[in-house]
């Protein structure tokens, strides 16, 4: 499946916003391969530690329970 982009094709990044974009790209599909609702992900991604919420949900705890507890 091609990644759809939400950024203008015209418009130039300087290399530490591409990288802060890449970054946050991660860290939203680190949430949702957790179960984050992508919603959730976007905001919450640069806010909260993924990690922290894996080990809730690895222990039982809903994904979004997870978040809410983490934030």
């Amino acid at each position: 499946m091609e990644p759809i982009s939400i950024l203008d094709p015209e418009a130039t990044l300087d290399d530490a916003e591409s990288g802060e974009l890449l970054v946050h790209a991660w860290r939203v599909e680190q949430l949702r391969r957790l179960g984050v609702r992508r919603a959730s992900a976007e905001i919450f991604a640069a806010r909260v530690d993924w990690h922290e919420i894996a080990d809730l949900v690895q222990h039982g705890c809903p994904p979004n329970l997870a978040l809410e507890i983490v934030r």
